[in-house]
């Protein structure tokens, strides 16, 4: 009986995550088209195929949808790159390698197109600095996770913070040239930047 039981619950699953993946793009490209205030909650059940009351199900508004889009297993992506780095790597260079691996997959025009989306009110502005703030309490998590000393919390907070900032301004100026030039060299050239000024003498 468990097993049987368990394939429709694992079928269940699979599907309920399929509609929430169907919805989330079909909302993104109508906030492309069309523009965030433009596109209704209606039109995006519709053009998914869902119903007005099965679009709630799944998103509490069509905010979510770019909530959801920014959170999407990044944080958990991140976690699992710095966790593959070599144990000698010191944890500025573990988190700077783990970012370059993970902007490998990005999408260059969906990314700067939803990018786009975000900056065009104030509401969407502000949720989007929210979530740098949940990414940055998950790195500074994985941080402590891989190197565990009491003694490394505060450095380590510190580097989480930094490192965000490092990785917002690097996509910042790739977005601003269009997304033409590769994002790994714009990384590169922050966190190059961050540790010459942090191994500057004070003065």
């Amino acid at each position: 009986m468990e097993i049987v039981s368990s394939k429709p619950s694992g079928l269940r699953a699979r599907k309920r995550q399929e509609t929430l993946e169907r919805i989330a793009e079909t909302g993104l490209k109508l906030f492309s088209r069309n523009g965030y205030e433009a596109t209704t909650l209606d039109a995006i059940a519709e053009a998914a195929g869902i119903s007005r009351r099965t679009f709630f199900y799944y998103f509490k508004s069509k905010e979510e949808i770019l909530l959801d889009w920014q959170m999407r297993g990044f944080s958990a992506s991140l976690h699992k790159a710095i966790l593959a780095q070599p144990s000698d790597k010191v944890p500025v260079d573990a988190v700077r390698d783990a970012m370059l691996t993970l902007s490998a997959g990005f999408r260059t025009q969906e990314f700067i197109s939803i990018d786009r989306v975000l900056r065009s009110s104030e509401t969407l502005r502000v949720r989007k600095q929210a979530t740098y703030g949940l990414h940055e309490q998950a790195l500074y998590a994985t941080l402590v996770e891989r190197w565990p000393s009491p003694d490394r919390s505060t450095p380590l907070r510190l580097l989480a913070m930094a490192s965000l900032g490092a990785m917002r301004l690097a996509i910042e100026d790739w977005i601003q040239v269009g997304g033409d030039q590769p994002l790994d060299s714009f990384l590169h050239a922050a966190f190059d930047g961050l540790a010459a000024e942090f191994c500057q003498p004070l003065r």
